[in-house]
């Protein structure tokens, strides 16, 4: 067996386990922090909105040996707003340029031709509305929204309100996360990027929904023993599955980070990072949320509980009596051993006895003859 799967054998029998719960409170205080900088990058930089979400054109050109820091130059000047141009495997550009309507976009486009010095015929223009726009931005809320509360239902069905709550606090924390990193990082806002938030928020529910069901299974009859309060069993759900979510996780990000590094980055197709930036930030914060804040904020929660606060109060006062049983017994068997160790060695007073027994002898040997 290999040693992570040795880990994770270890990690579900018990016999090794890492203090998630009791430790709960310093991932609050990095989401928190994340959250904050996440928010904040949101606030100051905004997000990249496409097209597709504010309107504008999209022009294509023909195979062309222009860079992409002259087609934006030449399109700013040409529209008077900032463009974003990618360069396709095709060897044409793809320049959006936000905010233009029917009769600015024909001029742009003439503008465009011109300073490229090709045809205009040669230069496709699509038109996207802003009241479309506002359409797919309105339908990608209403879509967000309808899976948020289909999962807080779900959930309180399958398990219980608690759980449903946690696990609606770890999803919005992976979507201010995975936004923040938009706005931080520039990248362009598509419907792709819609759906890979989806598709992400359901990975995220998957761990979590792994670990709940792990819980749910052990705290059945919780309150008919003394040995494990709430936290204590929800501690070691968490390391039981510890090592499949990861493995889970790290199987999802690899063919990913192709998409973002490989795909985007080094060979240039900079429409897939819409999608891909997302599904990696995003899958990172679902398995970071799922152990690190939907779990233990159960545990607040259940702890919460008067009949959990019992058991909590009965559990603590077994293990200080075990605890003070245990030292006792360490006390009398330390007593014991000294008391052997200062024994005294009694010479004298048992030498006397057999001295006199040996004049007696003398002297009644000395009669007979």
């Amino acid at each position: 067996m290999s040693k992570l799967g040795n880990l994770g054998a270890r990690l579900h029998r018990g016999e090794i386990s890492y203090d998630f719960i009791g430790k709960r409170k310093i991932w609050y205080g990095v989401s928190i922090l994340i959250t904050i900088t996440a928010i904040v990058g949101l606030a100051v930089r905004g997000l990249n909105m496409g097209i597709d979400f504010q309107g504008g054109a999209v022009f294509t050109t023909s195979k062309t040996s222009l860079s992409v820091a002259q087609a934006e130059s030449y399109a700013k000047e040409a529209s008077g707003h900032d463009a974003v141009v990618q360069k396709l495997g095709t060897g044409s550009l793809r320049i959006q340029i936000a905010g233009l309507d029917t009769a600015k976009s024909d001029t742009t486009k003439a503008a465009l031709a011109k300073d490229m010095n090709v045809n205009p015929e040669s230069i496709a223009a699509d038109l996207v509305g802003p009241s479309w726009g506002d359409e797919i931005a309105n339908k990608a809320w209403e879509g967000l929204g309808v899976f948020m509360v289909l999962v807080v239902i779900y959930l309180a069905i399958a398990f219980e309100w608690r759980m449903a709550l946690a696990a609606l606090v770890a999803l919005i924390h992976d979507i201010t996360i995975t936004t923040g990193i938009y706005a931080l990082v520039g990248f362009e806002v598509t419907p792709g990027t819609v759906i890979g938030l989806l598709t992400i928020l359901g990975y995220s529910l998957y761990d979590t929904v792994v670990v709940f069901d792990s819980l749910k299974e052990q705290t059945k009859d919780i309150t008919k023993q003394t040995r494990f309060t709430y936290s204590d069993i929800a501690n070691h759900s968490i390391n039981g599955t510890l090592v499949r979510s990861i493995n889970t996780t790290v199987v999802a990000l690899l063919p990913v980070a192709g998409l973002l590094f490989i795909g985007g980055g080094l060979l240039g197709a900079g429409t897939l990072n819409d999608i891909s930036l997302s599904l990696f930030v995003g899958l990172a914060a679902g398995a970071y949320s799922s152990i690190f804040i939907a779990t233990p904020l159960v545990a607040d929660l259940k702890e919460a509980e008067p009949q959990m606060k019992a058991l909590k109060k009965r559990v603590l006062a077994k293990r200080a009596q075990a605890a003070a049983e245990e030292e006792m017994a360490e006390a009398r068997g330390t007593d014991a051993d000294e008391h052997d160790d200062a024994a005294p060695a009694v010479v004298g007073p048992r030498n006397q006895p057999a001295s006199r027994n040996n004049r007696g002898r003398g002297r009644t040997s000395g009669k007979r003859r």
